[in-house]
Protein backbone atom coordinates (compact mmCIF):
# COMPACT_ATOMS: atom_id res chain seq x y z
CA UNK A 1 0.00 0.00 0.00
CA UNK A 2 1.17 3.53 -0.81
CA UNK A 3 1.61 6.00 2.02
CA UNK A 4 1.42 9.78 1.82
CA UNK A 5 5.04 10.01 2.93
CA UNK A 6 6.30 7.58 0.29
CA UNK A 7 4.42 9.38 -2.48
CA UNK A 8 5.65 12.74 -1.21
CA UNK A 9 9.26 11.58 -1.45
CA UNK A 10 8.66 10.30 -4.98
CA UNK A 11 6.90 13.55 -5.88
CA UNK A 12 9.91 15.64 -4.78
CA UNK A 13 12.23 13.47 -6.85
CA UNK A 14 10.09 13.51 -9.99
CA UNK A 15 7.95 16.69 -10.12
CA UNK A 16 9.18 20.22 -10.80
CA UNK A 17 9.66 22.26 -7.61
CA UNK A 18 7.62 25.13 -9.03
CA UNK A 19 4.44 23.05 -8.82
CA UNK A 20 3.36 23.88 -5.26
CA UNK A 21 0.92 21.96 -3.11
CA UNK A 22 -0.96 22.99 0.01
CA UNK A 23 -1.33 19.53 1.55
CA UNK A 24 0.85 16.41 1.65
CA UNK A 25 -2.27 14.31 1.20
CA UNK A 26 -2.52 12.03 -1.82
CA UNK A 27 -6.07 11.32 -2.93
CA UNK A 28 -7.23 7.77 -3.55
CA UNK A 29 -10.94 8.39 -4.23
CA UNK A 30 -13.61 11.05 -3.80
CA UNK A 31 -17.40 11.36 -3.74
CA UNK A 32 -19.39 14.61 -3.66
CA UNK A 33 -17.80 16.68 -0.85
CA UNK A 34 -15.60 13.98 0.68
CA UNK A 35 -12.30 12.41 -0.31
CA UNK A 36 -10.10 9.63 1.04
CA UNK A 37 -6.32 9.53 0.92
CA UNK A 38 -4.12 6.57 -0.02
CA UNK A 39 -3.97 5.56 3.64
CA UNK A 40 -7.76 5.39 3.87
CA UNK A 41 -8.34 8.55 5.89
CA UNK A 42 -11.49 10.57 5.15
CA UNK A 43 -11.51 14.32 4.56
CA UNK A 44 -14.23 16.89 3.99
CA UNK A 45 -13.41 18.94 0.91
CA UNK A 46 -13.91 22.69 1.33
CA UNK A 47 -11.60 23.40 -1.64
CA UNK A 48 -13.50 21.74 -4.47
CA UNK A 49 -10.39 21.52 -6.63
CA UNK A 50 -10.23 25.35 -6.45
CA UNK A 51 -13.85 25.99 -7.50
CA UNK A 52 -13.97 23.17 -10.06
CA UNK A 53 -16.43 20.92 -8.27
CA UNK A 54 -19.60 22.95 -7.71
CA UNK A 55 -21.51 19.77 -8.59
CA UNK A 56 -19.25 17.66 -6.37
CA UNK A 57 -16.76 14.91 -7.02
CA UNK A 58 -18.00 12.37 -9.56
CA UNK A 59 -21.61 13.45 -9.81
CA UNK A 60 -23.48 10.41 -11.16
CA UNK A 61 -25.10 12.31 -14.03
CA UNK A 62 -21.78 13.81 -15.12
CA UNK A 63 -20.01 10.46 -14.90
CA UNK A 64 -22.75 8.79 -16.98
CA UNK A 65 -22.45 11.46 -19.68
CA UNK A 66 -18.68 11.02 -19.80
CA UNK A 67 -18.93 7.24 -20.00
CA UNK A 68 -21.44 7.52 -22.83
CA UNK A 69 -19.12 9.84 -24.74
CA UNK A 70 -16.11 7.59 -24.14
CA UNK A 71 -18.05 4.77 -25.80
CA UNK A 72 -18.45 6.95 -28.93
CA UNK A 73 -15.07 8.70 -29.37
CA UNK A 74 -12.58 10.64 -27.26
CA UNK A 75 -11.01 13.10 -29.71
CA UNK A 76 -11.18 14.25 -33.29
CA UNK A 77 -10.17 17.93 -32.97
CA UNK A 78 -13.17 20.16 -33.58
CA UNK A 79 -11.32 22.04 -36.33
CA UNK A 80 -10.88 18.77 -38.28
CA UNK A 81 -14.15 16.86 -37.81
CA UNK A 82 -16.56 18.66 -35.46
CA UNK A 83 -19.14 17.05 -33.18
CA UNK A 84 -22.56 17.73 -31.73
CA UNK A 85 -21.65 18.24 -28.05
CA UNK A 86 -19.56 21.32 -28.85
CA UNK A 87 -22.41 22.89 -30.80
CA UNK A 88 -25.07 21.96 -28.23
CA UNK A 89 -23.01 23.36 -25.36
CA UNK A 90 -22.35 26.60 -27.25
CA UNK A 91 -26.09 26.98 -27.83
CA UNK A 92 -26.74 26.46 -24.12
CA UNK A 93 -24.19 29.03 -22.97
CA UNK A 94 -25.32 31.57 -25.55
CA UNK A 95 -28.81 31.29 -24.08
CA UNK A 96 -27.81 31.24 -20.40
CA UNK A 97 -25.34 34.12 -20.25
CA UNK A 98 -26.56 37.69 -19.58
CA UNK A 99 -27.98 39.79 -22.41
CA UNK A 100 -30.61 39.19 -25.09
CA UNK A 101 -28.27 40.06 -27.97
CA UNK A 102 -26.91 37.47 -30.40
CA UNK A 103 -23.96 35.59 -28.91
CA UNK A 104 -21.35 33.07 -29.99
CA UNK A 105 -19.01 30.79 -28.03
CA UNK A 106 -15.46 29.48 -28.31
CA UNK A 107 -14.27 26.50 -26.28
CA UNK A 108 -10.74 25.99 -25.00
CA UNK A 109 -9.08 23.95 -22.26
CA UNK A 110 -7.97 26.20 -19.38
CA UNK A 111 -9.01 29.48 -17.81
CA UNK A 112 -5.76 31.08 -18.93
CA UNK A 113 -6.50 30.13 -22.53
CA UNK A 114 -9.94 31.67 -22.25
CA UNK A 115 -8.48 34.98 -21.02
CA UNK A 116 -5.77 34.97 -23.70
CA UNK A 117 -8.35 34.44 -26.40
CA UNK A 118 -10.73 37.04 -24.98
CA UNK A 119 -7.94 39.59 -25.28
CA UNK A 120 -7.14 38.43 -28.82
CA UNK A 121 -10.78 38.83 -29.79
CA UNK A 122 -11.08 42.24 -28.13
CA UNK A 123 -7.96 43.54 -29.86
CA UNK A 124 -9.11 42.23 -33.23
CA UNK A 125 -12.56 43.77 -32.90
CA UNK A 126 -11.47 47.17 -31.59
CA UNK A 127 -8.16 47.44 -33.46
CA UNK A 128 -6.74 48.69 -30.16
CA UNK A 129 -3.87 47.45 -28.01
CA UNK A 130 -4.45 48.31 -24.34
CA UNK A 131 -5.97 46.14 -21.61
CA UNK A 132 -6.82 47.39 -18.11
CA UNK A 133 -7.06 44.89 -15.26
CA UNK A 134 -7.05 45.29 -11.48
CA UNK A 135 -4.65 44.88 -8.61
CA UNK A 136 -5.26 41.61 -6.79
CA UNK A 137 -6.92 40.02 -9.79
CA UNK A 138 -5.86 36.62 -11.03
CA UNK A 139 -6.20 35.65 -14.67
CA UNK A 140 -3.68 32.85 -15.24
CA UNK A 141 -0.11 31.67 -15.51
CA UNK A 142 0.61 32.07 -19.24
CA UNK A 143 2.79 35.03 -20.24
CA UNK A 144 -0.09 37.33 -21.20
CA UNK A 145 -2.30 36.32 -18.28
CA UNK A 146 0.60 36.71 -15.85
CA UNK A 147 0.87 40.27 -17.09
CA UNK A 148 -2.87 40.70 -16.50
CA UNK A 149 -2.67 39.19 -13.01
CA UNK A 150 -2.33 41.72 -10.21
CA UNK A 151 -0.39 39.64 -7.70
CA UNK A 152 3.38 39.20 -7.95
CA UNK A 153 4.28 36.31 -5.61
CA UNK A 154 4.14 33.51 -6.59
CA UNK A 155 2.61 34.05 -10.02
CA UNK A 156 4.87 36.66 -11.61
CA UNK A 157 8.10 36.72 -9.59
CA UNK A 158 11.11 36.06 -11.82
CA UNK A 159 9.12 35.45 -15.00
CA UNK A 160 9.37 38.81 -16.78
CA UNK A 161 9.49 40.58 -19.09
CA UNK A 162 5.76 40.57 -19.71
CA UNK A 163 3.75 41.75 -22.73
CA UNK A 164 3.29 45.49 -23.02
CA UNK A 165 0.06 47.50 -22.91
CA UNK A 166 -1.35 45.84 -19.79
CA UNK A 167 -2.33 48.36 -17.09
CA UNK A 168 -3.47 47.82 -13.51
CA UNK A 169 -5.87 49.90 -11.45
CA UNK A 170 -6.68 49.36 -7.75
CA UNK A 171 -9.71 47.19 -7.06
CA UNK A 172 -12.35 48.73 -4.76
CA UNK A 173 -11.78 47.32 -1.31
CA UNK A 174 -13.41 49.13 1.59
CA UNK A 175 -11.71 46.90 4.18
CA UNK A 176 -8.29 48.05 3.00
CA UNK A 177 -9.18 51.66 2.35
CA UNK A 178 -9.98 51.72 -1.38
CA UNK A 179 -13.41 53.13 -2.22
CA UNK A 180 -15.35 52.75 -5.45
CA UNK A 181 -14.65 56.43 -6.18
CA UNK A 182 -10.92 55.91 -5.58
CA UNK A 183 -10.79 52.96 -7.96
CA UNK A 184 -12.74 54.74 -10.71
CA UNK A 185 -10.52 57.79 -10.30
CA UNK A 186 -7.46 55.56 -10.75
CA UNK A 187 -8.85 54.25 -14.04
CA UNK A 188 -9.36 57.83 -15.21
CA UNK A 189 -5.78 58.61 -14.16
CA UNK A 190 -4.56 55.75 -16.36
CA UNK A 191 -6.24 57.53 -19.27
CA UNK A 192 -4.27 60.67 -18.39
CA UNK A 193 -0.90 59.16 -17.49
CA UNK A 194 -0.48 55.80 -19.22
CA UNK A 195 -2.74 55.23 -22.26
CA UNK A 196 -5.45 57.23 -23.98
CA UNK A 197 -8.90 55.56 -23.78
CA UNK A 198 -9.10 55.44 -27.58
CA UNK A 199 -6.27 52.86 -27.47
CA UNK A 200 -7.83 50.62 -24.80
CA UNK A 201 -9.35 47.44 -26.22
CA UNK A 202 -10.80 46.06 -23.00
CA UNK A 203 -11.26 46.39 -19.28
CA UNK A 204 -11.14 42.97 -17.64
CA UNK A 205 -11.99 41.96 -14.07
CA UNK A 206 -13.40 39.27 -11.82
CA UNK A 207 -16.78 40.15 -10.26
CA UNK A 208 -15.42 38.50 -7.12
CA UNK A 209 -11.65 38.33 -6.91
CA UNK A 210 -10.54 34.74 -6.42
CA UNK A 211 -6.85 34.44 -5.55
CA UNK A 212 -6.92 38.09 -4.53
CA UNK A 213 -9.07 37.39 -1.48
CA UNK A 214 -12.75 36.94 -2.40
CA UNK A 215 -13.39 40.68 -2.49
CA UNK A 216 -16.75 41.38 -4.12
CA UNK A 217 -16.90 44.10 -6.77
CA UNK A 218 -19.67 46.51 -5.67
CA UNK A 219 -22.56 46.57 -8.19
CA UNK A 220 -22.27 50.35 -8.57
CA UNK A 221 -18.60 49.92 -9.52
CA UNK A 222 -19.46 47.40 -12.22
CA UNK A 223 -22.20 49.67 -13.54
CA UNK A 224 -19.81 52.63 -13.68
CA UNK A 225 -17.25 50.53 -15.55
CA UNK A 226 -19.93 49.51 -18.04
CA UNK A 227 -20.79 53.18 -18.62
CA UNK A 228 -17.11 54.08 -18.95
CA UNK A 229 -16.59 51.33 -21.53
CA UNK A 230 -19.64 52.48 -23.50
CA UNK A 231 -18.40 56.07 -23.42
CA UNK A 232 -15.02 55.17 -24.92
CA UNK A 233 -15.83 52.18 -27.13
CA UNK A 234 -14.00 49.79 -24.79
CA UNK A 235 -15.08 46.17 -24.40
CA UNK A 236 -15.92 44.89 -20.90
CA UNK A 237 -14.55 41.39 -20.23
CA UNK A 238 -15.88 39.65 -17.13
CA UNK A 239 -13.74 36.79 -15.84
CA UNK A 240 -16.13 34.18 -14.40
CA UNK A 241 -13.56 31.38 -14.29
CA UNK A 242 -13.88 30.97 -10.50
CA UNK A 243 -17.26 32.61 -9.91
CA UNK A 244 -19.34 30.87 -12.55
CA UNK A 245 -21.89 28.06 -12.53
CA UNK A 246 -24.00 28.71 -9.43
CA UNK A 247 -21.16 29.46 -7.02
CA UNK A 248 -22.39 32.92 -6.02
CA UNK A 249 -26.16 32.44 -5.77
CA UNK A 250 -26.61 33.23 -9.46
CA UNK A 251 -25.52 31.17 -12.43
CA UNK A 252 -22.91 33.89 -13.04
CA UNK A 253 -21.74 36.45 -10.49
CA UNK A 254 -22.13 39.39 -12.88
CA UNK A 255 -25.90 38.85 -12.76
CA UNK A 256 -26.00 40.34 -9.25
CA UNK A 257 -25.18 43.76 -10.74
CA UNK A 258 -27.41 43.67 -13.81
CA UNK A 259 -24.39 44.52 -15.96
CA UNK A 260 -24.14 42.84 -19.36
CA UNK A 261 -20.54 42.26 -20.46
CA UNK A 262 -19.31 42.15 -24.03
CA UNK A 263 -17.22 39.03 -23.40
CA UNK A 264 -17.24 36.47 -20.58
CA UNK A 265 -14.62 33.86 -19.75
CA UNK A 266 -15.39 30.69 -17.84
CA UNK A 267 -13.76 27.38 -16.91
CA UNK A 268 -13.38 25.44 -13.62
CA UNK A 269 -16.89 24.19 -12.68
CA UNK A 270 -18.10 24.36 -16.29
CA UNK A 271 -17.34 20.67 -16.81
CA UNK A 272 -17.41 19.26 -13.27
CA UNK A 273 -13.77 18.21 -13.10
CA UNK A 274 -12.92 17.82 -16.79
CA UNK A 275 -10.68 20.41 -18.50
CA UNK A 276 -12.81 22.89 -20.42
CA UNK A 277 -13.02 26.67 -20.72
CA UNK A 278 -15.03 29.07 -22.83
CA UNK A 279 -15.29 32.59 -24.16
CA UNK A 280 -18.86 33.75 -24.72
CA UNK A 281 -19.60 37.12 -26.26
CA UNK A 282 -21.46 39.36 -28.61
CA UNK A 283 -21.71 37.66 -31.99
CA UNK A 284 -20.23 40.57 -33.93
CA UNK A 285 -17.29 40.73 -31.53
CA UNK A 286 -16.65 37.00 -31.57
CA UNK A 287 -16.88 36.89 -35.37
CA UNK A 288 -14.28 39.64 -35.83
CA UNK A 289 -11.54 37.00 -35.85
CA UNK A 290 -11.15 35.29 -39.25
CA UNK A 291 -11.27 31.48 -39.62
CA UNK A 292 -8.13 29.84 -38.23
CA UNK A 293 -7.44 32.59 -35.71
CA UNK A 294 -9.04 30.72 -32.82
CA UNK A 295 -8.97 27.13 -31.61
CA UNK A 296 -6.56 24.51 -30.33
CA UNK A 297 -5.87 20.81 -30.69
CA UNK A 298 -7.66 19.83 -27.47
CA UNK A 299 -9.95 22.86 -27.31
CA UNK A 300 -13.54 21.87 -26.60
CA UNK A 301 -12.79 18.20 -25.89
CA UNK A 302 -15.84 16.06 -26.71
CA UNK A 303 -15.56 14.32 -23.33
CA UNK A 304 -15.46 17.64 -21.47
CA UNK A 305 -18.33 19.07 -23.55
CA UNK A 306 -20.46 16.03 -22.68
CA UNK A 307 -19.61 16.54 -19.01
CA UNK A 308 -20.51 20.24 -19.20
CA UNK A 309 -23.91 19.56 -20.74
CA UNK A 310 -24.60 17.22 -17.82
CA UNK A 311 -23.35 19.84 -15.32
CA UNK A 312 -25.86 22.37 -16.65
CA UNK A 313 -28.65 19.81 -16.28
CA UNK A 314 -27.58 19.07 -12.70
CA UNK A 315 -27.52 22.78 -11.82
CA UNK A 316 -31.07 23.15 -13.11
CA UNK A 317 -32.56 19.88 -11.84
CA UNK A 318 -31.06 20.12 -8.35
CA UNK A 319 -31.75 23.87 -8.04
CA UNK A 320 -28.11 24.59 -7.26
CA UNK A 321 -28.43 28.35 -7.81
CA UNK A 322 -30.93 28.55 -4.95
CA UNK A 323 -28.92 26.04 -2.94
CA UNK A 324 -25.82 28.21 -3.34
CA UNK A 325 -27.60 31.23 -1.87
CA UNK A 326 -28.90 29.13 1.02
CA UNK A 327 -25.48 27.57 1.61
CA UNK A 328 -23.85 30.99 1.58
CA UNK A 329 -26.20 32.23 4.28
CA UNK A 330 -25.34 29.19 6.39
CA UNK A 331 -21.60 29.74 5.99
CA UNK A 332 -21.71 33.48 6.63
CA UNK A 333 -23.93 33.10 9.70
CA UNK A 334 -21.60 30.53 11.24
CA UNK A 335 -18.47 32.56 10.50
CA UNK A 336 -20.05 35.70 11.93
CA UNK A 337 -20.78 33.73 15.08
CA UNK A 338 -17.12 32.67 15.19
CA UNK A 339 -16.05 36.28 14.72
CA UNK A 340 -17.78 37.17 17.97
CA UNK A 341 -15.62 34.59 19.75
CA UNK A 342 -12.33 35.12 17.91
CA UNK A 343 -10.99 38.68 17.68
CA UNK A 344 -8.58 37.59 14.91
CA UNK A 345 -11.50 37.37 12.44
CA UNK A 346 -11.57 40.86 10.98
CA UNK A 347 -14.01 40.30 8.14
CA UNK A 348 -16.54 37.76 6.88
CA UNK A 349 -17.68 38.27 3.32
CA UNK A 350 -18.96 36.51 0.27
CA UNK A 351 -21.47 36.22 -2.51
CA UNK A 352 -23.63 33.11 -2.39
CA UNK A 353 -21.46 30.13 -1.45
CA UNK A 354 -18.22 31.95 -2.33
CA UNK A 355 -17.34 32.89 1.25
CA UNK A 356 -14.14 34.08 2.93
CA UNK A 357 -12.81 34.93 6.37
CA UNK A 358 -9.93 37.39 6.75
CA UNK A 359 -7.58 37.01 9.72
CA UNK A 360 -5.65 39.77 11.48
CA UNK A 361 -3.23 40.23 14.37
CA UNK A 362 -4.24 42.08 17.52
CA UNK A 363 -7.49 43.66 18.63
CA UNK A 364 -7.11 46.57 16.18
CA UNK A 365 -7.42 44.11 13.25
CA UNK A 366 -5.13 46.12 10.99
CA UNK A 367 -2.17 43.75 10.48
CA UNK A 368 -2.89 40.73 8.23
CA UNK A 369 -1.99 37.43 9.91
CA UNK A 370 -0.62 35.08 7.24
CA UNK A 371 1.08 32.92 9.87
CA UNK A 372 -2.19 32.19 11.66
CA UNK A 373 -3.91 31.50 8.33
CA UNK A 374 -1.28 28.97 7.29
CA UNK A 375 -1.40 27.28 10.70
CA UNK A 376 -5.20 27.04 10.51
CA UNK A 377 -5.07 25.36 7.09
CA UNK A 378 -2.55 22.83 8.42
CA UNK A 379 -4.46 22.15 11.63
CA UNK A 380 -7.74 21.69 9.77
CA UNK A 381 -6.14 19.14 7.45
CA UNK A 382 -4.87 17.18 10.45
CA UNK A 383 -8.45 17.13 11.72
CA UNK A 384 -9.88 15.98 8.38
CA UNK A 385 -10.78 19.16 6.47
CA UNK A 386 -9.25 20.45 3.23
CA UNK A 387 -9.07 24.25 3.25
CA UNK A 388 -7.58 26.88 0.95
CA UNK A 389 -6.03 30.23 1.74
CA UNK A 390 -5.68 33.21 -0.57
CA UNK A 391 -5.29 37.00 -0.62
CA UNK A 392 -2.56 39.51 -1.38
CA UNK A 393 -1.36 39.14 2.21
CA UNK A 394 -1.99 35.39 2.50
CA UNK A 395 -4.42 35.95 5.38
CA UNK A 396 -7.75 34.85 3.87
CA UNK A 397 -9.49 31.50 4.32
CA UNK A 398 -11.79 30.80 1.37
CA UNK A 399 -14.56 28.24 1.21
CA UNK A 400 -15.39 26.50 -2.07
CA UNK A 401 -17.22 23.45 -0.77
CA UNK A 402 -19.29 21.67 -3.46
CA UNK A 403 -22.76 23.18 -3.61
CA UNK A 404 -24.13 19.63 -3.54
CA UNK A 405 -22.68 19.03 -0.05
CA UNK A 406 -25.23 18.18 2.63
CA UNK A 407 -25.86 20.51 5.56
CA UNK A 408 -24.45 17.82 7.85
CA UNK A 409 -21.15 17.70 5.94
CA UNK A 410 -20.92 21.51 5.83
CA UNK A 411 -21.62 21.80 9.55
CA UNK A 412 -19.00 19.16 10.31
CA UNK A 413 -16.45 21.14 8.29
CA UNK A 414 -17.37 24.37 10.06
CA UNK A 415 -16.92 22.69 13.46
CA UNK A 416 -13.45 21.60 12.39
CA UNK A 417 -12.59 25.18 11.43
CA UNK A 418 -13.77 26.47 14.80
CA UNK A 419 -11.93 23.76 16.75
CA UNK A 420 -8.79 24.20 14.66
CA UNK A 421 -8.72 27.95 15.12
CA UNK A 422 -9.19 27.55 18.86
CA UNK A 423 -6.34 25.02 19.02
CA UNK A 424 -3.94 27.13 16.97
CA UNK A 425 -4.64 30.26 19.02
CA UNK A 426 -4.16 28.31 22.26
CA UNK A 427 -0.75 27.08 21.08
CA UNK A 428 0.27 30.59 20.04
CA UNK A 429 -0.82 31.96 23.41
CA UNK A 430 1.16 29.29 25.26
CA UNK A 431 4.31 29.79 23.19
Amino acid sequence: MHTNQDLHQRRHAAVARGVAQMHNIYTERAENAELWDVEGRRYIDFAGGIAVLNTGHRHPKVMAAVQAQLARFTHTCFQVTPYDAYVALAEKLNALTPGDHAKKTLFLTSGSEALENAVKIARTYTRRRGVITFQGGYHGRTNLTMAMTGKVVPYKAGFGPFPADIYHAPFPNHLHGMSVEDSLHAVQMLFKTAIEPEQVAAICLEPVQGEGGFYVAPPEFLRELRALCDQHGILLIIDEVQTGFARTGKLFAIEHSGVVPDLMTMAKSLAGGFPLSAVVGRAEVMDSVPPGGLGGTYAGSPVACAAALAVLEVIEEEHLVARSAELGERLVSRFQSMARDFSCIGDVRGLGAMVAVELFKGPARTVPDAELTKALVTEAAERGLILLSCGLYGNVIRVLVPITASDEIVDEGLRIIQDSLQAVLARQSAA
